[in-house]
């Protein structure tokens, strides 16, 4: 199986509710998460600046890679039976005002963290990256979810490094 890199960018509001999609289009045809992308590899794009261009695609919020806390990196083996990801997800320091017209790949709502565990949402999300949001949001984790089908989900968290901050 290939392995693709993407990114999950967390942003609130100024109520401090979560910026959630709605997806169209698969992976995750149907359910909610967090906006995001594939990294664009043949331009040697880091991670920082694929959640930057990404935020700005999906939402038409410019960020500064700066401005993006990376908390957590999570490898997730055979996803939906078709790829393995590397994933990186930051949190945005910046506030978004209002909700986003909605796009190509689907429509926006905010969501308190409690409305979002009644959501429905990929089983990826629910045991694992919220969890480690809610856990190791101020820190750094890295990660790893054995998602191959006919197996149980098993999300194991490789390292954590507390107090890390992302540099720009």
């Amino acid at each position: 199986m290939e392995y693709k890199i993407s990114v999950l960018i967390f942003i609130r509001n100024i109520k401090g509710e979560f910026l959630m999609l709605e997806r169209k289009k698969s992976p995750n045809q149907g359910l909610w998460s967090p906006i995001g992308g594939k990294l664009k590899m043949e331009t040697g794009e880091s991670p920082h600046q694929c959640a930057a261009r990404e935020t700005f695609e999906e939402i038409g919020l410019k960020i500064d890679p700066s401005q993006l806390h990376l908390f957590c990196m999570i490898a997730e083996k055979a996803y939906e039976g078709n790829n393995h990801w590397l994933m990186f997800l930051f949190d945005s320091q910046l506030a978004i005002h209002e909700l986003p017209e909605a796009i190509d790949e689907g429509t926006f709502s905010f969501f308190s963290r409690e409305q979002i565990d009644n959501l429905s949402i990929p089983e990826t999300d629910r045991q694992g990256l919220w969890a480690i949001y809610d856990n190791y949001r101020d820190s750094f984790v890295s990660a790893r979810a054995n998602c191959e089908p006919g197996q149980p989900l098993e999300i194991v968290v490789e390292q954590v490094i507390e107090g890390w901050e992302s540099k720009s």
